[in-house]
C-alpha cells in the first residue's frame, strides 16, 4: 500500500522537526536497541523509553532517557516512535493487543496513535505483515508507517554505522535522515512499505550463509593442522574477506563466545521468512534453505540464544 501525500501531512510536520525539538519514542531495549537509543540520548535528544521487560530499562546506558511506564503515556509524549523488537509476532502484540486489564503495560500501541505520529520499525519482520500493520494503522489513526530494518549488528549499533534498508513514505524518510544520521553511516529508500523487510531479508540470507560456510572452513582448517586463528588475516583484503570473517572469525578460532553479538535464534528468524518468501515468490534459494536447516540443528541442541559463532562447535562435533 502506497501512502499518498495527503495521509503524511501531519505526520511530516513531526519528522521534520530539528532534532532539538523532536520528541523520540523508543520501544525495545534489547541488544541492538539500547546502543541505538544511547546514540541518541548522547546526541543530546528527548529520547523516552519503553519496554515489554521493565527490568531491562534500568540500563546504565539509558541514563538520561525518560524511562515510561505506559505505552499510552509514550505515546502523547513523543512524535516519532522507534522500535527494535523481537519478531513479528511480537511487533503484532505490541500494536494491536486488544486485553481489557487496569495495568497499561497490556494495551497495543495503535490505539494511542493518531495522524502526527510516525512510526519507523526497525525490528527485522515478515514483508507481508508489514504491509498489513501499514495499511491498519492508516485506516485506524492515519498514522503512517516506515519500516527501516538496520544492518551491522551490536558493533554497528554502538559506532552509529549501521546499515538502514527503509521501505514507505519518500518524504517522511528524507526528513528523518538527520535522525537516521544518528544511528547510521547510510540510509537507502528501497520503495514502498515493505521493500525494506525484504532488503533485509537479502541481507540475512547473505550474512548467514556467510557465517554458516565460515565455521566449516574454520573447523576443516584446525583439523587439517592449520592455525585457523590466522584464517582472517590470511583472507584479509581478497576475496573471501568480509566484515562477518573479521569480526566472527576470530573468535570461532578461539571459542570466544562470551561477549554475544547477535543469536543464532535471531538468523534462524530471518532465514525462516527467506524460506517463506521464496516459496511465495516461486523464487530458488538453496543455499539459504541450506542455511536454515543448518541453523535449525544447531538452535535444536541447545545453541538458540548463542552467538553464531558457536556453529563451529557444530561442524567440530
Amino acid at each position: 500500500m502506497t501512502t499518498t501525500s495527503t495521509d503524511i501531512t501531519q505526520a511530516l510536520a513531526s519528522a521534520s522537526k530539528p532534532l532539538s525539538a523532536m520528541r523520540i519514542g523508543f520501544i525495545g531495549m534489547g541488544l541492538m536497541g539500547i546502543p541505538m537509543a544511547q546514540r541518541l540520548i548522547q546526541a543530546n535528544v528527548d529520547v523516552h523509553v519503553w519496554n515489554r521487560t521493565a527490568n531491562k530499562l534500568n540500563d546504565k546506558r539509558l541514563a538520561g532517557a525518560v524511562i515510561e511506564e505506559d505505552l499510552a503515556h509514550l505515546a502523547e509524549q513523543c512524535e516519532v516512535i522507534l522500535l527494535c523488537i523481537t519478531n513479528t509476532e511480537a511487533v503484532e502484540d505490541l500494536l494491536f493487543r486488544q486485553e481489557t486489564n487496569t495495568d497499561e503495560r497490556v494495551q497495543g500501541l495503535a490505539q494511542h496513535l493518531r495522524p502526527h505520529h510516525v512510526v519507523v520499525d526497525f525490528s527485522s519482520i515478515a514483508p507481508d505483515k508489514t504491509r498489513e500493520f501499514s495499511r491498519r494503522l492508516l485506516k485506524q489513526s492515519s498514522t503512517p508507517w516506515i519500516d527501516a530494518p538496520v544492518s551491522g549488528g551490536v558493533a554497528g549499533a554502538e559506532n552509529g554505522t549501521l546499515a538502514i534498508m527503509a521501505g514507505g513514505a519518500e518524504d517522511i524518510i528524507d526528513a528523518l535522515l538527520p535522525l537516521f544520521n544518528l544511528l547510521a553511516h547510510r540510509t537507502t529508500r528501497m520503495g514502498d512499505c515493505g521493500s525494506g523487510q525484504t532488503t533485509k531479508i537479502c541481507n540475512q540470507m547473505i550474512v548467514s550463509c556467510n557465517v554458516a560456510v565460515m565455521a566449516e572452513v574454520l573447523a576443516m582448517a584446525e583439523k587439517a593442522g592449520v592455525d585457523a586463528s590466522q584464517i582472517p588475516q590470511a583472507l584479509e583484503g581478497g576475496f573471501a574477506d568480509s566484515i562477518p570473517l573479521q569480526i566472527t572469525g576470530p573468535r570461532m578460532a578461539a571459542r570466544n563466545f562470551d561477549d554475544l553479538k547477535w543469536r543464532i535464534d535471531t538468523l534462524l528468524k530471518d532465514l525462516t521468512m527467506a524460506k517463506s518468501l521464496s516459496t511465495e515468490i516461486q523464487s530458488s534459494a538453496p543455499m539459504s534453505n541450506l542455511a536454515q536447516t543448518i541453523f535449525d540443528k544447531h538452535s535444536k541442541a541447545g545453541f538458540g540464544l548463542e552467538d553464531p559463532a558457536t556453529l563451529i562447535d557444530l561442524y567440530s562435533r
